[in-house]
């Protein structure tokens, strides 16, 4: 088995396109259009999270905006889970709870529908990138005013060197492929 999984991650992580000074001057963008155009390499990817969690006892997958909806409802779908999106401010149509959050420059905020996840349901949160941290910590910190319990957080990607896994207060956190 590892053999083969070590096969899915060398596809999944070649087909991940790196696109250098985008979108500012000393930025090493992670492009996953290129995996998604690669259906192989993007069912490797849905397959190793799903795998990972479809006996976890699940019931709450929830997703970042923008990138977290490609791999969080298939992910959701395929172990029996509801989709929770995390949006932007002012995108979601009914009463929400939010979240501010810091970025490099300045603070954004994620918001999540009031009722959408109940109190001692298990989540997972899902993104395609973990750089700072500071989405996925307003994620967390969003479940966890409803009373939910973290199960994981999973990242296609990790940027190591910003160091996000510092910052997620010790919440388990997997990533499929570490950008070099």
């Amino acid at each position: 088995m590892a053999a083969v999984e070590d096969d899915r991650i060398a596809r999944i992580s070649s087909a991940i396109r790196v696109i250098p000074n985008f979108p500012k001057p000393g930025i090493m963008f992670q492009d996953i259009t290129t995996l998604l155009l690669d259906p192989k390499a993007f069912k490797d990817t849905i397959d190793l999270f799903v795998e990972r969690y479809k006996d976890k006892n699940i019931s709450v997958v929830a997703g970042m905006e923008a990138r977290g909806f490609i791999f969080g409802p298939p992910i959701a779908l395929a172990i029996g889970a509801k989709f929770v999106p995390m949006r932007k401010p002012k995108k979601l149509p009914g009463e929400v709870i939010s979240e501010e959050y810091s970025l490099e420059y300045g603070t954004d905020k994620l918001e999540m529908h009031v009722g959408a996840v109940q109190a001692g349901e298990r989540a997972l949160i899902v993104d395609d990138l973990i750089a700072t941290g500071g989405t996925l910590c307003a994620g967390i910190r969003l479940l966890e005013r409803v009373g939910a319990e973290i199960v994981e957080c999973a990242c296609l990607i990790g940027l190591a060197e910003l160091k996000g896994r510092d910052r997620l207060g010790g919440k388990p956190l997997f990533i499929l492929v570490s950008a070099a």
